[in-house]
């Protein structure tokens, strides 16, 4: 088994989801008492938070970037960053990442779709660090309209990030959902690590991607060596030296 790097901490609230999927999942491949080869570097969120807000992304990244060398140094052998819309820096990290974003697209594909909606945070559904990305595996990406982005920004960091989960904020995402559905989306992707916290499949009625869940499960498939090389190889991104 490889042992599994969790860049963590944003939030911890979706961290602690991450180490709780990568151990059942252990469990359930390989039975008995089995459990995963990790190592978790969780980082204060609140200075990541505000340097996004700033802008101040090339700061954010270096503090991610030395969080991916203690990883590495740790032993990790599979970095799994646990968050979609710092993926908006992995090119930054210098080291080898299972990309989130590549991850979702693969299940998409693998399920047959080709038009999703995408849940987020603002910086995720607006930018196009992942919905480009999203784009180059064939994927035609609905956001939501402005006020309904803004609806589902604030619940994530006003709500979720602190473990907050209200039957209103989940009324609001079906609506949210509901209406990128009547605008043609074929499933919906859970693009920000929190949103499966509040929702999932059966609050849609179109196939729902869980982020979180779909990263953590193929991070420990790839560790187990459940996937060929050749697909490990297509899946795993962002080459940089080695810094053990």
């Amino acid at each position: 088994m490889k042992v599994i790097g969790l860049l963590g901490g944003m939030s911890w609230e979706s961290s602690i989801e991450y180490y709780r999927i990568v151990n059942e999942r252990v469990r359930d491949r390989l039975g008995g008492l089995h459990s995963a080869h990790c190592v978790l570097y969780s980082v204060d969120f609140a200075a990541i938070e505000r340097m996004q807000a700033a802008g101040h992304w090339t700061e954010a990244a270096a503090v991610l970037r030395d969080a991916a060398r203690a990883l590495v140094r740790a032993g990790a052998e599979i970095i799994v960053l646990c968050t979609n819309t710092m993926h908006k820096v992995a090119d930054d990290l210098g080291v080898p990442i299972l990309h989130i974003a590549d991850t979702t697209a693969a299940a998409v594909r693998g399920a047959g779709l080709t038009r999703v909606g995408l849940l987020g945070t603002a910086f995720t559904m607006e930018q196009d660090f992942y919905t480009g990305r999203l784009a180059r595996h064939g994927l035609d990406v609905l956001v939501p309209e402005a006020e309904d982005r803004a609806v589902v920004h604030r619940i994530i960091y006003e709500e979720l990030v602190l473990g907050v989960v209200r039957e209103d904020s989940r009324q609001a995402y079906r609506a949210v959902m509901a209406r990128l559905i009547e605008r043609g989306a074929q499933g919906v992707i859970l693009g920000c690590t929190e949103i499966e916290l509040l929702i999932g499949q059966a609050d849609s009625p179109v196939p729902v991607f869980p982020t979180t869940r779909l990263h953590a499960e193929l991070a420990v498939d790839l560790a187990l060596g459940l996937v060929d090389d050749g697909g490990a190889e297509s899946l795993i991104s962002v080459r940089g030296p080695d810094f053990r």
